[in-house]
């Protein structure tokens, strides 16, 4: 009498082949979840254009205000931000390809430089805010007597600009916490050769997810840094 073997489906396919069941493939998974970080990225484009909305129709508003109150921004620090974080996007590309061509650990490596340039970018935005705060950069306050501030002649102008500024950047930089928590996990588990190129879809939806975040700055960098720097 022939004894039948069954065997576990684990045993027939390696772990990082195997999809989720509700997908027909690998291919079907990863198809999925690209299309669904689109979607969400849609999304979040929709809320970024609203706050970009309010500031356009308050620039065309009160030009000159936001002119003279513009220059109080940090443009040195601004900067530095914008290339730390253009960086940081060629890094997260080479962590992908790293992760599609089976060298999962040189894809943590750069997973990492990711991680420190990011978070080299919230320091020096925290600093930032820091120098704000002390110069009374803030939305509440009374900029009267207060002669190294060009306000123009509508400090309630002024003030809408500083509040758009930090409702852009703090959500700008929230986005960015949470690009950085989903780096530091696929860190751990790239270190740990979880990827290859039959799974790599967590590494290119986070990389996605890590270049709309630089777009996004580099729409925020010239409407809050260079406004009219050149007058």
């Amino acid at each position: 009498m022939t004894e039948r073997i069954t065997k576990n489906p684990i045993d027939i396919e390696p772990a990082h082949k195997l999809h989720a069941e509700q997908f027909d493939s690998m291919e079907h998974q990863q198809e999925t979840a690209s299309i669904g970080m689109w979607i969400f990225l849609a999304t979040e484009v929709l809320f970024f254009g609203g706050l970009l909305l309010v500031y356009t129709v308050y620039r065309t508003t009160y030009p000159t205000v936001f002119e003279l109150a513009g220059k109080n921004f940090n443009l040195g620090i601004g900067t530095i931000n914008t290339v730390i974080l253009l960086t940081s996007s060629y890094f997260i590309a080479l962590a992908v390809h790293f992760a599609r061509n089976d060298q999962s650990r040189r894809s943590a490596r750069f997973l990492a430089l990711t991680w420190v340039l990011g978070f080299s970018f919230l320091c020096l935005k925290a600093y930032e805010y820091y120098d704000d705060i002390e110069r009374n950069i803030v939305p509440g306050s009374s900029y009267h007597d207060i002669g190294y501030h060009y306000v123009g002649p509508n400090p309630e102008a002024a003030r809408m600009l500083y509040f758009i500024y930090y409702a852009l950047t703090g959500l700008h930089a929230l986005h960015m916490t949470i690009g950085l928590g989903a780096i530091a996990v696929l860190y751990h588990r790239s270190i740990k050769k979880a990827f290859s190129s039959h799974y790599y879809t967590p590494v290119e939806v986070v990389g996605l997810y890590w270049h709309f975040v630089d777009i996004v700055w580099l729409f925020l960098y010239p409407l809050l840094y260079l406004m009219d720097r050149h007058s």
